[in-house]
């Protein structure tokens, strides 16, 4: 892996919030409403698994 392959696999991450913003705020829903985590902990998983998810999705799209 070179680092135009990450800098590719970066760039892409960013249209990919689109698609993967939904599923970040549901798990953060989920967890606030039967976990009763705080609210700044709900905001850090939203960001955390969007931006993980973007980033898998991404590095699948161009390896495959």
């Amino acid at each position: 892996m070179t680092l135009h392959d990450v800098m590719i696999i970066l760039v892409m991450t960013f249209p990919m919030f689109l698609f993967t913003i939904y599923p970040g705020i549901w798990l953060s829903d989920y967890l606030a409403k039967h976990h009763e985590i705080k609210e700044s902990q709900k905001r850090s998983v939203m960001v955390t698994v969007t931006f993980l998810s973007a980033l898998l999705l991404s590095s699948l799209l161009y390896y495959v």
